[in-house]
């Protein structure tokens, strides 16, 4: 039996999770905190308040034998860089500081990959049954402030997990529309290539909702129309005061703006096509699985047949795809869940 420490560090704020390991057992929570990342200098004090913390709670000083902390950001040998936070991480010093035996800093999409063998049903939402394969690769997409991929392979008993650029790969459009969007991104931004991610993600929907609107398809509600030239205004800043993606899909699921319903429309046949294009090289039949900050948070339109639809359209290989099963992950932790797990293995 022994402790675990797992984190879920981000630029915003940094989640915490003290857990308990029984031999050969279930990963089981002791205690778990959030903090603002930016009142810390680094992420030692930060871990140090927690365990203190976890203390005064637990009525004994917790001592983590082994951590994993998820980074949104990059992970190269065990060591990252958080240019929006001024940190600078690295695993053996955090080892010695804070005196944990083994640490292990992964890609917070990494970590994702690791939670989505620790979800319940319950954490789970099916869009396509498909036929399940357990011997089978797993495939993971996530649109939220970029577009994450990965995917996991069985060796043993376990899987092993290997993170992607695949959110950088090159948008494909699928009809006149997109056509149009894809040269209108180009051209406002003065560029040779868009990235997928560019069209499926938080920026992507507004960047949808910019295409429409200029191009006159649509009129435009004061109420959004106000909300994203407030986010225009303040380009190039660091932290923005507005979230037009949320209001943008908050009207469309409201059917109250016909503008940002057309938006979500795209957006969701694009996400779909884009889950299939991994779906195909992957050919995942232990399960897709779609996390990331937005498919939770919309999922009567990924509900709607649109996504499954552009998922499978595939051609004379739609039959591969239809026969992938489909979830959308619904709890917003599994990133921290995958933290715990990827502790508990080194």
């Amino acid at each position: 039996m022994g402790l675990l420490l797992a984190g879920d560090i981000g630029g915003t704020k940094t989640i915490l999770r003290l857990v308990e390991q029984p031999d050969a057992g279930e990963l089981y929570s002791l205690d778990e905190a959030t903090y603002p990342s930016r009142d810390f200098p680094d992420l030692v004090p930060l871990v140090q308040q927690f365990l203190q913390a976890a203390a005064e709670h637990l009525g004994y000083m917790p001592v983590p034998q082994k951590a994993c902390f998820a980074i949104a950001g990059p992970v190269v040998n065990n060591t990252s860089l958080l240019t929006n936070l001024g940190w600078s991480l690295d695993a053996k010093r955090l080892e010695k500081q804070l005196k944990i035996a083994q640490i292990s800093l992964i890609n917070d999409f990494a970590a994702v990959g690791y939670g989505v063998l620790g979800l319940k049903d319950s954490d789970l939402l099916t869009l396509q049954t498909g036929k399940h394969q357990p011997d089978a690769p797993i495939a993971v997409i996530g649109a939220g402030t970029g577009l994450g991929q990965g995917f996991l392979i069985q060796q043993g008993n376990s899987y092993q997990v290997f993170g992607s650029e695949g959110g950088h790969a090159d948008f494909a459009p699928r009809s006149e529309l997109e056509f149009q969007l894809l040269k209108y991104l180009l051209d406002k931004h003065d560029i040779q290539r868009v990235s997928v991610e560019r069209v499926v993600s938080g920026m992507g929907i507004v960047a949808i909702y910019q295409f429409l609107r200029d191009k006159q398809y649509a009129s435009e509600s004061p109420e959004i129309g106000q909300i994203v030239r407030s986010w225009e205004a303040q380009a190039g800043q660091s932290e923005k005061t507005v979230e037009p993606a949320a209001a943008i899909a908050k009207a469309a699921l409201e059917n109250s703006d016909r503008l940002c319903q057309q938006t979500m429309q795209i957006f969701v046949e694009a996400y779909g096509a884009e889950a299939g294009n991994l779906g195909l090289k992957l050919l995942p039949y232990g399960g897709l699985y779609v996390a990331g900050g937005i498919a939770a948070k919309i999922l009567p339109l990924m509900q709607d047949g649109r996504f499954i639809h552009a998922f499978t359209h595939k051609g004379r290989v739609s039959s591969l795809l239809e026969r992938v099963p489909v979830h959308i992950v619904l709890n917003p932790q599994v990133g921290l869940i995958g933290a715990a797990i990827c502790a508990a293995r080194l």
